[in-house]
């Protein structure tokens, strides 16, 4: 049996997929994009979450801590990632939640056992079990086993992926996934890169691989005011539609700040850029320019 690492379970989603869903969201990701709404996602080891105004000053923290990684001085808790070696002991004894752990190790049964709580809604509704991250094939052994394990149990299964994977791998989960929810971030090659790490080439190609299996996907197309939210940009998402033979749609996803503070918490450096909120009007527009070119929009 896997085990993998995961950051989040959320149940009763119902803009994950169709229905009513449980999306399970896993630690790892293979690319490293500049307005990450998930920034705990990124890396594949069990975090630190500090957020210093919910400390009680109880000291639990500081009599756990064998390297000396938290300070409480003048009625102010300081914490030093640097000493820190993540034995979690502090996260364990926190009760005001000042500092706690983003990540946990769990079997697929313990993660199939949490899905199959909701069962009778996945009946009702069409839901089902969304796997996001993070990039869910960043830990694929244990992404194909909960694919495997939910599509026994005949559970309805959506992949949310960033398609920037080995394509054996894609291959590997076709039988058992029902949908993908398929990122594009941007179809500027040299913009992609510059944002995310990585050029968006082998993320379409992938995307063509998907469709060409006959698997259904919904396009996730996140719109950046100042960056990708462009008629270019959006005609070019209006051709990748066009020529998917199994696309059910695109969803237009404005860009927020909310990673920012999670991101803080986490001990990065990352500026909240306001600029990259794109209007409610701009975002209409956008959708009317899909619509004349005949793309189905999802709300």
């Amino acid at each position: 049996m896997k085990k993998g690492l995961v950051f989040d379970i959320q149940k009763y989603c119902t803009h994950d997929g169709p229905g009513i869903r449980t999306t399970v969201f896993l630690k790892g990701c293979n690319l490293n994009c500049a307005w990450c709404h998930n920034p705990e996602s990124i890396k594949k080891i069990i975090e630190i979450y500090f957020t210093p105004e919910k400390c009680i000053n109880c000291g639990n923290c500081v009599a756990v801590c064998e390297n000396g990684a938290h300070l409480i001085k003048k009625g102010k808790h300081f914490y030093s990632r640097k000493k820190c070696t993540l034995c979690l002991k502090c996260a364990g004894v926190c009760d005001s939640k000042a500092v706690e752990c983003v990540g946990k190790e769990m079997t697929s049964n313990e993660v199939i056992k949490k899905v199959k709580e909701d069962f009778e809604f996945y009946e009702a509704s069409g839901g089902g079990l969304t796997l996001s991250g993070g990039e869910p094939f960043s830990q694929f052994e244990f992404t194909l086993e909960l694919l495997k394990k939910a599509h026994a149990e005949r559970i309805n299964t959506c992949v949310e992926t960033n398609g920037a994977v080995e394509k054996s791998r894609l291959a590997a989960v076709l039988p058992y996934v029902d949908l993908f929810l398929y990122d594009i971030k941007d179809t500027g090659t040299k913009r992609h890169k510059y944002f995310t790490g990585a050029a968006c080439d082998r993320i379409l190609e992938n995307l063509k691989f998907v469709d060409s299996k006959g698997k259904q996907t919904i396009l996730r197309c996140l719109m950046i005011k100042g960056v990708n939210l462009t008629a270019k940009h959006l005609a070019n998402i209006a051709n990748i539609y066009m020529h998917l033979k199994h696309c059910k749609g695109v969803e237009l996803l404005p860009y927020h700040p909310y990673g920012t503070s999670k991101a803080e918490k986490l001990g990065a450096s990352r500026k909240k850029n306001t600029r990259w909120i794109p209007s409610e009007t701009k975002l209409q527009r956008a959708k009317q320019l899909l619509l004349k070119k005949k793309v189905e929009v999802i709300e």
